[in-house]
């Protein structure tokens, strides 16, 4: 028995195990050969590590390369601050290390000056509205004026490869929080993200992307064996992904609680004036594919609602993948509309209107929300057909990885 438990667990280290991040393969195949008289910058956080947990930075260390800077996204170089909290440069064993979200949100001349290559390797959550990728952007629009490589290291889209959902970015709501034009939910990696930049945004930076190994689009971060080190204060576990682009317009709108505040983020959709089995039922009466509603009761420790019961529904996906995040979405929206429409309407304000369409990337959903009575298929169904060209257009920017 000892030895069928020992060949089991090593099959199912290979089966989950397999896939090398672009960190994984940089130094394992020794990319870094002849980078010896470069001076690097990282921008890299917290997630920054390889299969093993070891750091990016460390890595880079051990090998002798030279570091002259650090860069660092939104939450610092840790991860420990707060979303929006302006962050401040610093310095970690001689290394100066320059916040992107603080002062300034670009690289300027000075942080870029005698820097010959710059690698990123951050973990985003696979949805276009974060402030990641874009930083990642707004660098390789800076290092292109510089002539200045970028290295960008893959990792997985923890929803998978497969999922694309909900609407384009319309151009005059292109921000920090959405700055190209791809869905939603896109279906592509970070590596894949910055060559459909390069390209179809005429940045023509130098850009090189090593490719994972084994890792396949049909893959939600589970299945991929990697440790999971939280991008983001409140995506606290490897899931945490597919359900942000669920409801997490909702935190626009400071509508509903979704589970900040309560040990479920972005899982739960609740409020003192949802009647939990009558909402569940209306919901699963769609037939939305991929998705079950339970009526769910909770009391949220802080935030909207704090120390108030709520009721609502606890999000359970049933299959990962047919499950449409926007869809699901629009229609928790839109049949909050639909069933309350006074609390709805009276809860919503024009001051919560533009960051909700920078975030959607469109100011049509916010019109549908709120000018239709029943508004749920219409959200579900716009853009449908903008979403098929997508598909068409992105193929030659994915990486050789299988479905």
């Amino acid at each position: 028995m000892t030895t069928w438990l020992c060949f089991f667990l090593a099959l199912c280290s290979l089966a989950f195990g397999s896939v090398f991040l672009g960190v994984d393969r940089f130094f394992e195949e020794q990319k870094y050969v002849g980078w010896e008289e470069k001076k690097i910058a990282l921008l890299i956080n917290h997630t920054s590590v390889d299969r093993k947990l070891h750091s990016t930075l460390s890595l880079f260390r051990e090998k002798g390369l030279e570091i002259a800077a650090l860069f660092s996204p939104e939450h610092g170089l840790q991860g420990q601050h707060y979303a929006n909290e302006s962050v401040q440069h610093g310095h970690v064993g001689g290394i100066p290390i320059y916040s992107l979200h603080g002062q300034s949100k670009r690289p300027n001349s000075e942080m870029l000056q005698g820097i010959d290559a710059i690698v990123y390797d951050i973990q985003c959550t696979g949805v276009r509205a974060y402030t990641y990728p874009t930083t990642l952007f707004y660098m390789m629009e800076e290092a292109a004026k510089h002539n200045i490589e970028i290295i960008v290291l893959d990792r997985p889209n923890p929803i998978n490869g497969l999922i694309v959902d909900g609407p384009m970015l319309d151009e005059k709501w292109r921000s920090f929080i959405g700055y190209i034009n791809v869905p939603y939910c896109h279906g592509m990696t970070i590596g894949e993200l910055a060559r459909f930049f390069n390209e179809e945004y005429q940045i023509h930076c130098k850009l090189t992307v090593i490719p994972m190994k084994g890792w396949k689009r049909s893959m939600s971060y589970r299945d991929t064996g990697l440790h999971w080190i939280p991008p983001s204060p409140n995506v606290p576990e490897p899931d945490t992904p597919l359900f942000c682009p669920t409801t997490g317009l909702f935190g626009e709108l400071h509508l509903v609680n979704i589970g900040i505040g309560f040990t479920l983020p972005f899982k739960v959709v609740g409020a003192p004036w949802i009647r939990s089995v009558e909402f569940a039922e209306k919901l699963n009466a769609q037939k939305l594919p991929g998705v079950f509603f339970h009526p769910y009761h909770f009391r949220p420790f802080w935030g909207l609602y704090k120390g108030v019961d709520c009721q609502g529904v606890l999000i359970q996906i049933t299959d990962r993948k047919i499950y449409r995040p926007l869809a699901a979405q629009y229609l928790l929206l839109g049949m909050l509309k639909s069933l309350y429409p006074k609390e709805f309407m009276s809860r919503i304000s024009e001051a919560a209107k533009d960051l909700f369409c920078k975030a959607n990337g469109t100011d049509a959903i916010y019109e549908i929300l709120t000018k239709e009575r029943f508004p749920a298929w219409k959200l579900i169904e716009f853009q449908k057909e903008e979403r098929a060209q997508f598909l068409l257009k992105r193929k030659k920017y994915l990486l050789d990885y299988p479905d």
